[in-house]
């Protein structure tokens, strides 16, 4: 009888894996995700900053005009600030499968939706107190590159692109950063590199826990919809855009919220909702919308692909004969 339930297992959980394995993997495939995936994030960001269109007409536009006054560098604006996710997302990854060992083991939660809600929400709020202070600064250095396309933009535009003033001639990236990390600490001090931290709490904490809760509630209902000789890493691949469909949908104008809020400076949370409702009314349930969903398909199709066949390669000898792939 053991036998025949071993041999249906689907769910790889923690105490499965090697994590000698596990963890190096999951950097790779997470550094080789990201840098296929970052030119989505620098124009969905950009798009979700601007007033309007002020700059950009949508999504192929920003790439247009992006590709054209920047050249490649251009979409790929903070990149190596931004690549601190990778070691956030080994934080983020330890935190979910965790949390979901937690509530099978120690207090007898069997729903696999209900123990991915939690666990994505904890794990999003561990990756968020890590990233923010660099999500902050990679921000403002994705839309400094719109000031080479500055000429017949408005003072106010140019504002939008560059609150901090930030002088860019004749520096390098790294002085960039610097100077973005310098004038951040001198208006704010140490917590303006937390500036909108609750702000990427309330964006970040409902989407991490609905895109695990929808993913694993699409890859049950698919599974069992599919005929037995369709291979389990393929159901996973289809539910895995399904959940970042939906979850973009439901999220989005948090998202936008956060961004303006940590860029454009705003007093508060619900001021900086305000003043995107008098300025976009209902588009801010679609602006950056496009881009935003390109991202999250390819990313959650990229990432479950990858994080699923590491589990699966990374699973102690005793499971490997039992493991459905």
């Amino acid at each position: 009888m053991e036998e025949v339930e071993m041999k249906q297992i689907t769910d790889i959980e923690w105490s499965m894996m090697d994590k000698k394995k596990f963890f190096p993997l999951s950097m790779i495939s997470t550094f080789s995700i990201r840098c296929f995936l970052y030119p989505f994030t620098v124009i969905k960001t950009r798009i979700q900053i601007q007033k309007q269109k002020t700059v950009y007409n949508g999504t192929y536009d920003a790439f247009r005009k992006t590709f054209r006054t920047e050249g490649l560098s251009g979409l790929y604006k903070g990149f190596w600030v931004n690549t601190i996710q990778i070691a956030s997302g080994l934080f983020y990854v330890t935190t979910y499968e965790s949390v979901r060992h937690v509530l099978a083991v120690d207090m007898g939660v069997k729903n696999g939706a209900v123990k991915s809600l939690v666990g994505g929400g904890m794990a999003s709020v561990v990756g968020q107190t890590i990233i923010v202070p660099f999500d902050i600064i990679s921000q403002h250095m994705m839309i400094l590159g719109q000031l080479r396309s500055a000429r017949g933009m408005t003072h106010q535009v140019a504002h939008l692109v560059n609150p901090l003033n930030i002088n860019c001639q004749s520096k390098t990236k790294f002085d960039i950063f610097l100077s973005i990390s310098r004038e951040i600490y001198r208006l704010d001090g140490f917590r303006g590199f937390y500036r909108g931290y609750c702000a990427s709490l309330g964006a970040y904490v409902p989407n991490g826990a609905l895109w695990w809760s929808f993913y694993q509630f699409f890859s049950d209902e698919l599974g069992s919809l599919a005929p037995i000789w369709v291979p389990e890493l393929v159901v996973r691949c289809f539910a895995a855009p399904l959940s970042g469909v939906t979850s973009s949908l439901l999220t989005n104008p948090l998202d936008i919220v956060r961004a303006r809020f940590q860029v454009h400076r705003y007093n508060s949370y619900f001021g900086t909702f305000f003043v995107l409702w008098q300025e976009e009314r209902f588009g801010i349930f679609t602006k950056g919308l496009s881009a935003r969903l390109v991202q999250s398909i390819t990313f959650s199709f990229c990432g479950i692909l990858g994080y699923e066949t590491i589990k699966r390669l990374c699973v102690y000898e005793e499971y490997k004969h039992h493991i459905r792939w």
